[in-house]
């Protein structure tokens, strides 16, 4: 599964690399610890144009009758999407980037579990593969959600957990944001586990386990 992640980066490098015509329309901080029921930066296509704004993390389909669904729909397996009936009809019309530059999972050692943060070699930033709903309360107002989909671990992330997020190659993505591209098959192809030589993991502090600490400590690599 994927619950915890991070983005540190700077506005204007989003910008430049999800080309951003528009700019960012809100606020961008350091997100040391994104936890779902969070609002996430996501981008999506429009008329050809990448556009940024912002999902709640955990999906609440259109046809839900409340927001208990939410939490059990943080993670979206790759391998069931054209099965489940909150997500079949979202692979084909509502697909998302979800920028992130680490992502957490917990390592079982012994009578305990170490939060490893994992990410590219290079430290760039790269995207999840994501799928979003609108769902209208019973006050009438739109609440814009998300999830993140999940696929199996490579080999660096089977040693600590065994699922892992479904990062998108650079490539890719322009492909997953096409809302003309409607073929399944096609698209379950883009979601297989990252390349693992261009990644790597360390261990970091226990505080990042609450998710109210969203501080620089959590990600400072434990020695």
């Amino acid at each position: 599964m994927c619950g915890r992640f991070t983005l540190i980066t700077s506005p204007e490098d989003l910008i430049d690399r999800f080309e951003l015509i528009d700019g960012i329309p809100f606020d961008i901080i350091p997100r040391y610890n994104a936890a779902p029921s969070q609002f996430l930066s996501a981008i999506i296509n429009v008329n050809g144009k990448n556009r940024i704004g912002r999902l709640r993390w955990g999906l609440v389909p259109s046809w839900a009758k409340d927001e208990k669904l939410a939490f059990n729909m943080i993670n979206a397996k790759s391998e069931t999407l054209r099965k489940k009936p909150a997500f079949k009809g979202l692979l084909t019309r509502k697909r998302c980037l979800i920028p992130a530059d680490g992502f957490y999972e917990w390592m079982k050692l012994d009578n305990r579990k170490q939060p490893m943060r994992i990410m590219l070699k290079s430290g760039e930033i790269f995207s999840f593969a994501g799928m979003y709903d609108t769902w209208i309360n019973p006050e009438g107002d739109k609440v814009h959600t998300c999830t993140i989909i999940t696929t199996k671990p490579n080999e660096l992330v089977a040693e600590i957990h065994d699922r892992m997020p479904a990062i998108l190659r650079r490539e890719d993505e322009s492909v997953w944001l096409d809302r003309n591209v409607q073929d399944g098959d096609l698209l379950e192809t883009l979601l297989s586990s990252y390349d693992k030589d261009k990644m790597m993991a360390y261990p970091v502090p226990a505080l990042v386990g609450n998710a109210k600490n969203d501080l620089p400590e959590c990600i400072e690599e434990m020695v």
